[in-house]
């Protein structure tokens, strides 16, 4: 299962794009698509969709290994685990998963969870 889901706020930690934040739009394999970081030019031919076409800039995706979920708490990338919420006998039924800062102890919430 990847460290990191749609929608997390991440901050890349190596190559070209070291430091800069964003939030994941998809997962892509091993790769990731993160909101303003990688931007590439695409020439698109014009279509139905778009008849005007031209030159327009999209995000590029970069490998999984270079992002790390931002902290606020910290200031920076974090690693996290995962610790039980609640209990197995609560009224809610059951117990549930959630991701935490390794360091800092932030809660993280299980956003792209299905």
């Amino acid at each position: 299962m990847p460290h990191v889901r749609k929608g997390d706020l991440v901050i890349v930690t190596s190559g070209a794009y070291k430091g800069k934040r964003g939030k994941i739009l998809r997962l892509v394999g091993d790769r990731v698509v993160v909101e303003k970081v990688a931007m590439i030019k695409r020439h698109q031919k014009p279509t139905q969709k778009s008849p005007q076409g031209g030159i327009i800039d999209k995000e590029g995706s970069i490998h999984i290994s270079n992002v790390a979920l931002y902290d606020d708490k910290l200031g920076r990338g974090t690693r996290t685990k995962y610790a039980t919420e609640g209990t197995s006998g609560s009224t809610s039924g059951r117990a549930g998963k959630v991701r935490v800062g390794v360091k800092s102890g932030t809660k993280f919430p299980n956003a792209g969870m299905e």
